[in-house]
């Protein structure tokens, strides 16, 4: 009997193992089969990841195109404006871009290159374009240019021209001659005037170039500074054409004692200096402003 029990027994355990053996392997078999399905899923979810992500960037590229083609909506529809507008039939609109143009070249040749000449006939060119335009609009912008073109004629002949005149006109007049003896002061002392032919008398505190070699080397610069006042008066320069006559009365004061004639070639240099080198109109380039404004509006 006990060796009965313990058959039956091994043989229940042994029941039991293959079981629970089954079992564990079912059970592995199902968690590999969860563990697969849970890979493909995550396969999935990339998958749908991706394709939201084209659709986005697909929706924003079809959000720019319709934005672009709004825009090239408004611009065709701003053009069709243009062109239905009155103001901008196709031969109006050329001769005021001429006129345009002739104004504004004008205005750059008189502030860059102090061409008045040129600035007149580009002013002329300019009206003669506007009176071929018969709209009424434009009455008003004709009267402006004649105001200007009135002012433009006024001012006579180009103002650095006639600086150059005048300082070539004094140049002219300067030699390497010593200068003329100051006549004889009727108030100067009775002594003064006895010996001044045989004594001349200077102060000690400034020094007139006497000895030919130092009365040569003070003409050259002088010549020197009025060449380069020339030059600064070629290009405009108002501070360097002043400094540079400014130093040629330096030079005068070099070349001769204190007298009439010193002072007044002084005077007359410090006259040439203050001229100015540019022609100076407040009314430049308002007809150009008023044409800009009129297209505008």
């Amino acid at each position: 009997m006990a060796l009965a029990a313990a058959g039956l027994g091994l043989w229940q355990w042994r029941a039991w193992d293959a079981r629970t053996r089954a079992a564990a392997a079912d059970l592995a078999l199902r968690v590999e089969a969860a563990e697969s399905r849970l890979d493909a899923l995550r396969r999935d979810q990339r998958a749908q990841q991706q394709r939201l992500q084209q659709a986005d960037t697909t929706n924003r590229v079809l959000r720019d195109e319709l934005l672009g083609i709004g825009q090239r909506a408004s611009l065709l529809e701003d053009t069709v404006s243009k062109l239905a507008d009155p103001d901008r039939r196709g031969d109006q609109a050329l001769r005021l871009d001429e006129a345009e143009l002739l104004l504004s070249l004008g205005q750059q040749r008189l502030l860059i290159a102090g061409d008045l000449d040129g600035a007149r006939r580009a002013y002329a060119l300019a009206s003669g374009v506007l009176e071929a335009i018969a709209d009424p609009a434009y009455l008003s912008l004709r009267q402006t240019l004649q105001q200007e073109r009135a002012a433009l004629d006024a001012l006579g002949a180009d103002p650095r021209a006639q600086a150059l005149a005048q300082l070539d006109a004094f140049a002219a007049t300067l030699g390497a001659a010593p200068p003329a003896p100051a006549a004889a002061d009727p108030q100067a002392p009775w002594w003064r005037r006895a010996f001044g032919s045989l004594v001349e008398v200077r102060p000690s505190d400034r020094a007139v170039a006497v000895q030919p070699a130092d009365r040569i080397a003070a003409l050259a610069g002088l010549q020197l500074e009025i060449t380069l006042a020339r030059a600064a008066a070629e290009r405009r320069d108002v501070a360097g054409y002043r400094a540079a006559l400014a130093r040629a009365e330096a030079w005068l004061a070099r070349l001769s004692p204190p007298s009439p004639a010193l002072r007044g070639q002084q005077a007359r240099l410090r006259a040439i200096a203050a001229r100015p080198l540019s022609p100076s109109i407040p009314t430049l380039g308002s007809t150009l402003q008023q044409l800009r404004q009129l297209r505008a509006d």
